[in-house]
Protein backbone atom coordinates (compact mmCIF):
# COMPACT_ATOMS: atom_id res chain seq x y z
CA UNK A 1 0.00 0.00 0.00
CA UNK A 2 2.82 2.62 0.63
CA UNK A 3 3.80 2.08 -3.13
CA UNK A 4 0.54 3.23 -4.12
CA UNK A 5 0.55 6.45 -1.76
CA UNK A 6 3.99 6.56 -3.34
CA UNK A 7 2.66 6.69 -6.82
CA UNK A 8 -0.20 8.63 -6.11
CA UNK A 9 1.71 11.74 -4.43
CA UNK A 10 2.94 13.60 -7.59
CA UNK A 11 -0.34 12.81 -9.28
CA UNK A 12 -2.83 13.61 -6.80
CA UNK A 13 -0.42 17.32 -5.92
CA UNK A 14 -0.18 17.77 -10.17
CA UNK A 15 -3.70 17.55 -10.71
CA UNK A 16 -4.34 19.66 -7.39
CA UNK A 17 -2.14 22.97 -8.42
CA UNK A 18 -3.55 22.61 -12.11
CA UNK A 19 -7.00 21.99 -10.79
CA UNK A 20 -7.12 25.04 -8.09
CA UNK A 21 -5.32 27.05 -11.05
CA UNK A 22 -8.20 26.54 -13.16
CA UNK A 23 -10.96 26.73 -10.42
CA UNK A 24 -12.41 23.51 -10.99
CA UNK A 25 -11.17 21.94 -7.85
CA UNK A 26 -15.28 20.62 -7.18
CA UNK A 27 -15.91 18.65 -10.59
CA UNK A 28 -12.05 17.33 -10.33
CA UNK A 29 -13.02 15.43 -6.72
CA UNK A 30 -16.47 14.47 -8.09
CA UNK A 31 -14.92 12.61 -11.21
CA UNK A 32 -11.95 11.26 -9.08
CA UNK A 33 -14.44 10.50 -6.62
CA UNK A 34 -16.62 8.58 -9.50
CA UNK A 35 -13.65 6.95 -11.49
CA UNK A 36 -12.21 5.76 -7.97
CA UNK A 37 -15.15 3.92 -7.58
CA UNK A 38 -15.38 2.77 -10.86
CA UNK A 39 -12.25 0.70 -10.39
CA UNK A 40 -13.07 -0.68 -7.56
CA UNK A 41 -15.42 -2.55 -8.62
CA UNK A 42 -14.37 -6.33 -9.46
CA UNK A 43 -15.87 -6.03 -13.02
CA UNK A 44 -14.95 -3.01 -14.12
CA UNK A 45 -10.88 -3.53 -12.85
CA UNK A 46 -10.80 -7.38 -14.93
CA UNK A 47 -11.78 -5.63 -17.43
CA UNK A 48 -9.17 -2.54 -17.91
CA UNK A 49 -6.86 -5.24 -16.80
CA UNK A 50 -7.34 -6.93 -19.87
CA UNK A 51 -3.96 -7.24 -21.51
CA UNK A 52 -6.03 -7.54 -25.45
CA UNK A 53 -7.68 -3.55 -24.33
CA UNK A 54 -5.76 -1.03 -26.23
CA UNK A 55 -4.96 2.13 -24.07
CA UNK A 56 -7.45 4.03 -25.93
CA UNK A 57 -9.85 1.88 -25.94
CA UNK A 58 -9.86 2.14 -21.84
CA UNK A 59 -9.90 5.36 -21.31
CA UNK A 60 -13.03 5.50 -23.64
CA UNK A 61 -14.67 3.08 -21.94
CA UNK A 62 -13.94 4.41 -18.12
CA UNK A 63 -15.06 7.88 -19.24
CA UNK A 64 -18.07 5.84 -21.12
CA UNK A 65 -19.08 4.79 -17.40
CA UNK A 66 -18.61 7.88 -16.13
CA UNK A 67 -21.96 9.93 -14.62
CA UNK A 68 -20.67 13.10 -14.73
CA UNK A 69 -18.03 14.73 -17.16
CA UNK A 70 -14.35 14.84 -16.66
CA UNK A 71 -13.49 18.60 -16.12
CA UNK A 72 -11.60 20.66 -19.26
CA UNK A 73 -9.48 22.74 -18.09
CA UNK A 74 -6.30 23.63 -17.88
CA UNK A 75 -5.60 19.88 -17.13
CA UNK A 76 -7.74 17.88 -19.63
CA UNK A 77 -9.84 14.77 -17.60
CA UNK A 78 -9.45 12.85 -20.73
CA UNK A 79 -5.60 14.06 -20.96
CA UNK A 80 -4.73 12.48 -17.02
CA UNK A 81 -6.72 9.47 -17.43
CA UNK A 82 -5.00 8.48 -20.52
CA UNK A 83 -1.50 9.77 -18.80
CA UNK A 84 -2.50 7.12 -16.04
CA UNK A 85 -3.22 4.90 -18.21
CA UNK A 86 -0.07 5.10 -20.47
CA UNK A 87 1.72 4.85 -17.43
CA UNK A 88 -0.17 2.07 -15.83
CA UNK A 89 -1.30 3.65 -13.05
CA UNK A 90 -4.95 2.89 -13.06
CA UNK A 91 -4.43 0.85 -9.86
CA UNK A 92 -3.53 4.54 -7.99
CA UNK A 93 -6.37 6.16 -9.24
CA UNK A 94 -8.11 5.60 -5.64
CA UNK A 95 -5.19 6.99 -3.63
CA UNK A 96 -4.95 9.98 -6.22
CA UNK A 97 -8.68 10.55 -5.09
CA UNK A 98 -8.12 10.58 -1.33
CA UNK A 99 -5.30 12.88 -1.52
CA UNK A 100 -6.53 15.07 -4.29
CA UNK A 101 -9.47 15.35 -1.47
CA UNK A 102 -7.04 16.07 1.24
CA UNK A 103 -4.90 18.92 -0.43
CA UNK A 104 -8.81 20.26 -1.07
CA UNK A 105 -9.77 19.52 2.60
CA UNK A 106 -6.33 21.62 3.73
CA UNK A 107 -6.29 24.43 1.02
CA UNK A 108 -10.51 25.06 2.63
CA UNK A 109 -8.84 24.37 6.23
CA UNK A 110 -11.11 21.86 6.83
CA UNK A 111 -11.01 18.01 8.17
CA UNK A 112 -13.06 15.31 7.46
CA UNK A 113 -14.56 13.71 10.68
CA UNK A 114 -16.28 10.18 11.06
CA UNK A 115 -18.98 10.24 13.96
CA UNK A 116 -19.78 6.79 15.11
CA UNK A 117 -22.79 6.70 17.20
CA UNK A 118 -24.87 3.83 18.98
CA UNK A 119 -27.99 5.53 18.07
CA UNK A 120 -29.21 7.89 15.39
CA UNK A 121 -28.05 11.22 16.10
CA UNK A 122 -30.84 14.16 15.45
CA UNK A 123 -29.83 17.17 13.88
CA UNK A 124 -29.79 19.47 16.63
CA UNK A 125 -27.22 16.78 18.26
CA UNK A 126 -25.03 16.06 15.71
CA UNK A 127 -24.99 20.26 15.13
CA UNK A 128 -23.81 20.40 18.52
CA UNK A 129 -21.53 17.49 18.69
CA UNK A 130 -19.64 19.22 15.32
CA UNK A 131 -19.61 22.17 17.36
CA UNK A 132 -17.82 20.84 19.86
CA UNK A 133 -15.49 18.78 18.09
CA UNK A 134 -14.36 21.85 15.49
CA UNK A 135 -13.58 23.91 18.89
CA UNK A 136 -11.57 20.54 19.96
CA UNK A 137 -9.27 19.76 16.65
CA UNK A 138 -9.16 23.53 15.72
CA UNK A 139 -10.88 23.39 12.61
CA UNK A 140 -13.97 22.99 10.59
CA UNK A 141 -15.04 19.73 10.23
CA UNK A 142 -17.10 18.12 7.91
CA UNK A 143 -18.65 15.05 9.52
CA UNK A 144 -20.08 11.49 8.31
CA UNK A 145 -22.02 9.93 10.54
CA UNK A 146 -22.62 6.26 10.98
CA UNK A 147 -24.43 4.46 13.27
CA UNK A 148 -22.95 1.10 15.00
CA UNK A 149 -25.40 -0.48 17.28
CA UNK A 150 -22.38 -2.33 18.40
CA UNK A 151 -21.19 0.70 20.61
CA UNK A 152 -23.73 0.28 23.35
CA UNK A 153 -23.87 3.74 24.17
CA UNK A 154 -21.76 7.31 23.28
CA UNK A 155 -19.72 7.81 20.65
CA UNK A 156 -16.61 7.74 18.59
CA UNK A 157 -14.85 10.53 16.40
CA UNK A 158 -12.01 10.03 14.04
CA UNK A 159 -10.09 13.46 12.67
CA UNK A 160 -7.60 12.63 10.67
CA UNK A 161 -5.73 9.90 12.46
CA UNK A 162 -7.03 11.23 16.14
CA UNK A 163 -9.38 9.52 17.65
CA UNK A 164 -12.06 10.20 20.29
CA UNK A 165 -13.51 7.53 21.86
CA UNK A 166 -16.42 7.86 24.40
CA UNK A 167 -18.42 4.66 23.83
CA UNK A 168 -20.05 2.60 26.54
CA UNK A 169 -17.97 -0.41 24.82
CA UNK A 170 -14.54 1.01 25.34
CA UNK A 171 -15.32 1.63 28.93
CA UNK A 172 -16.06 -1.41 29.38
CA UNK A 173 -13.50 -3.16 27.86
CA UNK A 174 -10.95 -0.77 29.61
CA UNK A 175 -12.69 -1.78 33.02
CA UNK A 176 -12.38 -5.66 32.09
CA UNK A 177 -8.29 -4.94 31.61
CA UNK A 178 -8.45 -3.43 34.65
CA UNK A 179 -10.27 -5.90 36.79
CA UNK A 180 -8.34 -8.65 34.94
CA UNK A 181 -4.64 -6.81 35.85
CA UNK A 182 -5.53 -6.69 39.44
Amino acid sequence: MAELSTIARPYAEALFASAQAAGSLAPWLEALDELAALLRHPQVAQVVADPKLGRDEIVKLLTGMLKVRLPEDGASGRNFLQLLVDNDRLAALPEIARRFRALKNQSEGVAECLIESAFPLTEAQLADLVQALARRFGRRLKAEVRVDAGLIGGVRASVGDQVLDCTVKTRLEQMRSALTAA
